[in-house]
């Protein structure tokens, strides 16, 4: 599967365009401690519990550790990362939010050594010229593309990362659907573009099918529901 193909092309340009554009502020909100609406507390706190997840299923020293935090949003999961000792290249496709990440960065880390090891970019998390990882964190960014377009990009990342791909989906459950519907109602602009639910069975044997049974397998795998939050995490080890 390309990365060139007109749905995935199509769908990072809406998805640039509001997280850089449309709910830039928003966003900037939801991830820091500002109050928030109860549904938006639900999802804030959902992802919270999420990040610890995925955060507890990488080592706990990760001195020396290359890890590309993909699609990095404001910086949380990169400054937790680097606080552990990792080298972190954190990245997203919204230079805005990029911008947000670097100054938190900036105001928490100050001038430390945990601050000096993360590196900041904007642009698509799978190219090749990021070069090489021991671990790949991608919370939460590809559940708005469709499953063949999402698994592909692990896809092209898989060959340039030496041990695990710790990644997130939209489970497709009744719940989830019911939630999507009553989402409709509030107004676009606040709305991400829409999430595309997947099934587990259908997800496993798409992994299956592009990444090789042989060298990747699926490790384990997590479900967070926080009222309007639902997302299951994947772990994707090599085998070889």
């Amino acid at each position: 599967m390309s990365l060139h193909t007109g749905t995935y092309q199509r769908r990072r340009g809406e998805i640039e365009h509001y997280f850089d554009r449309t709910a830039m502020k928003a966003w900037e909100q939801l991830t820091s401690t500002a109050p928030v609406s109860r549904v938006r507390a639900t999802v804030r706190a959902g992802r919270d519990r999420m990040r610890d997840t995925l955060l507890a299923w990488l080592p706990a020293d990760l001195g020396g550790a290359r890890v590309l935090d993909a699609g990095c949003g404001t910086g949380a999961f990169a400054i937790e990362a680097a606080r552990r000792g990792a080298r972190v290249l954190a990245i997203d496709l919204s230079p805005s939010l990029v911008d947000v990440a670097r100054q938190r960065a900036d105001e928490l880390l100050g001038s430390s050594a945990e601050r000096a090891r993360i590196e900041f970019d904007s642009g698509d998390m799978s190219d090749a010229r990021l070069g090489e990882f021991d671990h790949v964190v991608a919370m939460d960014s590809l559940i708005h593309y469709r499953t063949p377009d999402a698994v592909a990009v692990l896809r092209a990342l898989a060959p340039r990362v030496r041990r695990s791909m710790v990644v997130t989906f939209a489970p497709a459950t009744p719940a989830l659907r019911a939630m999507h519907a009553v989402g409709k109602l509030f107004p676009r602009g606040d709305r991400a573009p829409s999430i595309v639910p997947v099934p587990e069975m259908s997800l496993r044997r798409e992994i299956a099918a592009q990444l090789g049974p042989d060298t990747w397998s699926v490790e384990r795998t997590h479900t967070v529901r926080s009222g309007f939050y639902t997302s299951q995490a994947f772990e994707l080890g090599r085998t070889c």
